[in-house]
């Protein structure tokens, strides 16, 4: 007899069974496996996931607040040329407002624009602003991939999307973006090379957004835009540097120089061809020389002798 062991379930096969068989025995057994662990991890993420937002059936105020919601109403009907002033309230364009009544949201969408009632001594509401804002991200000393120590700032722009998750699943959204973001600027800027550092900005602020958008999203943050503003190198780094472009465009002046000289002689060869099947383009050439020189006033002009009168008088002794 062989057995197989599952949780809560023990198979007993005998030898005489057909391999199909167990085949398919391990195939449930596998699959039993599997569902068991796909339902500990929902079960793990719902046990992380703490829903801050209910239904209405379980956000019942219950007797006590019923009966002080009742007593309020009646407090404010009983005084109302007087309480007309606290129960009405008004946001601006850019504003809308969260309420509270007994520490319970009173509506899944915040109140705003313009006027909106609440009860006295029941309610209470939260301003949030709707326009986008901008922080500066301090100066960051960074160390790159290469192990090089850069200092790094930039900016970020961003806006509320979601009015009641930025004041019920975050203390304070502002500052909590403003840390956040400095802490994925050293992380974005540790998996990059100097080089990258410098001349891939636009790639480094497109991971930054995605990664800041994604982690603020549960505080009901949009991030907008991320830029890099300034990359400071240390003195010495900037020095090799500069020496390194210094002694590359030298480099490259020598080469261009060469290539010249080797046109220039090139050039100089075919024109010399050209003058030795022609004699008169040499004379001509001759009467240029003397105009470009006595175009410069100079006192000394030097008449250049063809060769071949020379050869004359040499032959005639």
């Amino acid at each position: 007899m062989t057995a197989l062991e599952a949780p809560g379930v023990t198979y007993l096969l005998t030898h005489h069974e057909t391999g199909s068989k167990q085949n398919r025995v391990t195939s449930s057994l596998d699959m039993m496996n599997k569902n068991r662990i796909d339902r500990e991890t929902m079960d793990r993420k719902s046990d992380s996931v703490i829903p801050i937002i209910q239904d209405d059936s379980s956000r019942s105020l219950g007797f006590c607040g019923w009966i002080l919601l009742f007593i309020s109403i009646i407090f404010t009907i009983a005084l109302f040329p007087v309480t007309i002033f606290m129960c009405i309230k008004i946001v601006q364009e850019y504003e809308r407002a969260v309420i509270y009544r007994l520490g319970c949201i009173v509506d899944k969408k915040p109140k705003g624009p313009g006027i909106f009632f609440v009860v006295p001594c029941v309610d209470t509401f939260t301003k949030v602003d709707l326009r986008s804002k901008t922080f500066e991200i301090p100066p960051q000393e960074i160390l790159t991939k290469d192990s090089v120590t850069v200092s790094v700032d930039g900016v970020v722009y961003f806006r509320v999307n979601d009015p009641i998750l930025s004041v019920v699943n975050v203390r304070n959204a502002d500052e909590a973006t403003r840390l956040l973001a400095q802490t994925t600027l050293r992380n974005v800027l540790g998996t990059k090379n100097l080089s990258e550092v410098l001349s891939d900005r636009e790639g480094i602020s497109h991971s930054m957004q995605f990664v800041l958008d994604e982690a603020s999203h549960p505080w009901g943050i949009k991030v907008e835009r991320v830029e890099i503003k300034d990359v400071k190198l240390p003195l010495q780094l900037q020095r090799a540097m500069a020496a390194e472009a210094e002694a590359t465009r030298e480099a490259r002046a020598k080469v261009i120089a060469a290539e010249g000289e080797m046109n220039a002689s090139r050039a100089l060869k075919e024109a010399s061809l050209v003058m030795s099947e022609s004699p008169s383009a040499l004379q001509l050439r001759y009467l240029q020389t003397l105009n470009t020189i006595s175009a410069e006033k100079n006192s000394t002009i030097i008449f250049p002798v063809p060769i071949d009168i020379l050869q004359h008088f040499v032959s005639r002794k």
